[in-house]
């Protein structure tokens, strides 16, 4: 969906020019057009994830070393109880995202679905070393446009999606340790089991954990760059739905 282009009048102001190192590079004018994008649910999901995420971070630091705490009435109280209980809830929200997000990879806008999310197409194979190149500050002027993700974030967040479901099982697998005669120990004990034991499956519970505070650096870091280079609201269109683009550019996904 979109709506007709709107003018901006020109500017005679000028911006720093990343790609081009410095360079006088020209503040975008002309015509402009708005693209709706992302529905409500996988805002709604978006944001819900990031939250839980950070919490299961904090949290799961937390547990890791249950008495990191020089006060004795801290180690002493049920603080670190809370600590978990928190820690699980922040689980129960992050399997529901990932069960909404699993079904608007079917029910979603083309940028939404399933095929959006893996660079397996002939132009996006073709357009992933492009899009390197720009983000490497390296030949900008042949950067591939995307109304959507580009092949670069397909793989990135395929990536959160594989490394968050490892987290998932990972995570149900200790919590049934907790009562043997549940139906999360009978089924999650046998992958313990393959793998060398619940020690191995909470050393990866742990290790993969630090991915999380490394991919949210970036991403906040890469999202912020796009808005003031690409000057194209990536940041906004995850509030309201959609962002404005130039009209007169072509989109690979269009």
């Amino acid at each position: 969906m979109s709506a007709p282009a709107i003018e901006r009048p020109p500017r005679e102001t000028f911006r720093p020019g990343f790609g081009a190192l410095g360079r006088p590079d020209p503040a975008r004018t002309g015509s402009y057009k708005w693209v709706y994008l992302w529905g409500a649910p996988l805002r709604v999901m978006h944001w819900a994830a990031a939250f839980s995420i950070v919490l299961l971070v904090v949290t799961g630091f937390m547990i890791g070393p249950p008495f990191f705490s020089p006060d004795a009435e801290i180690r002493s109280s049920f603080f670190i109880g809370w600590v978990r209980f928190l820690h699980f809830g922040g689980a129960a929200i992050l399997v529901a995202t990932g069960l909404v997000r699993a079904y608007w990879l079917v029910a979603g806008n083309k940028f939404e679905r399933l095929p959006a999310l893996f660079p397996v197409r002939k132009r996006d194979l073709v357009n992933l070393w492009k899009q390197v190149r720009f983000y490497l500050m390296w030949k900008v002027d042949e950067t591939p446009h995307y109304l959507g993700h580009n092949p670069l974030q397909q793989m990135s967040y395929t990536g959160v999606y594989l490394f968050t479901l490892v987290m998932v099982v990972t995570g149900f697998a200790l919590y049934g340790q907790a009562d043997p005669n549940s139906a999360l120990f009978s089924v999650f004990h046998p992958l313990a089991t393959a793998v060398g034991g619940m020690p191995r499956i909470r050393l990866i519970h742990h290790v993969l954990t630090w991915f999380y505070p490394a991919f949210l650096i970036m991403h906040v870091y890469m999202s912020i760059r796009a808005d003031i280079y690409e000057r194209e609201a990536a940041i906004t269109s995850i509030v309201s739905g959609g962002r404005f683009v130039p009209a007169d550019h072509h989109f690979a996904d269009e």
